[in-house]
């Protein structure tokens, strides 16, 4: 009895509850989530092997259901689960920016491009429409590519922007290598993109390139 009780007080979930994620590793964290309705043992166990069969903790998370319920011991239930996690990240972020409310800074609207478009196996460009006072208008994917590249074509932007109201844009797009370095190609549509849209009256503020957890600003970079 003496075993179990120091078990469970050791236990990943009972130092969630108490003292939150922040102090759990990435396989404490997910045996917290894994042991709803399973002994601390088994999913101690199962999240140790997941995580040594995925390599981290976000390609497991980014790994597809079927991928998962080949793994002995996940079954439809925690692949569900496990599936539906960087979804609620996904929503958690996306609610940053909400429409109508004002940016309230390039953190914000880091956290919600990168929650978009990090991970996606293809690139795609995207606008974020914003009023004279830079509130939310609505954000927009406009084109999609391959793991290449996509054509972004500057007509189509300045339509779009100005279907939308917007007085001025954010433009944003995924490089899927992970790479958030812009390419001489980004600088010069960018370029082009600004020269449109200066056209209409309508100002460019910023192009983020996505990477694997990070953004990089054309603007900070002095290219607008």
């Amino acid at each position: 009895m003496h075993k179990r009780q120091s078990n469970a007080w050791l236990s990943p979930r009972h130092r969630l509850v108490k003292g939150g994620a922040s102090g759990l590793s990435d396989a404490e964290l997910l045996t917290a989530v894994l042991q709803l309705g399973s002994p601390y043992e088994v999913a101690s166990g199962l999240s140790a092997r997941l995580l040594n069969r995925f390599g981290s903790l976000r390609a497991l998370l980014s790994a597809d259901v079927p991928a998962l319920q080949r793994e002995p011991g996940v079954g439809a239930a925690r692949s569900a689960l496990l599936s539906a996690i960087p979804d609620l990240a996904r929503r958690y972020y996306e609610q940053s920016l909400p429409v109508g409310e004002a940016i309230r800074s390039p953190t914000d609207t880091e956290a919600f491009l990168t929650a978009k478009l990090r991970d996606l196996p293809h690139e795609i460009f995207c606008c974020l429409y914003l009023d004279n006072r830079h509130r939310v208008l609505r954000f927009e994917t406009l084109f999609r590519g391959t793991i290449d590249g996509t054509s972004v074509y500057p007509r189509e932007v300045v339509k779009q922007a100005l279907a939308a109201n917007a007085a001025a844009i954010i433009l944003a797009h995924n490089h899927p290598s992970g790479v958030a370095e812009p390419s001489q190609a980004d600088e010069r549509i960018t370029r082009r993109l600004k020269a449109a849209l200066d056209l209409v009256d309508i100002r460019l503020l910023d192009h983020l390139v996505v990477g694997d957890g990070s953004c990089t600003s054309l603007a900070s970079r002095g290219l607008l």
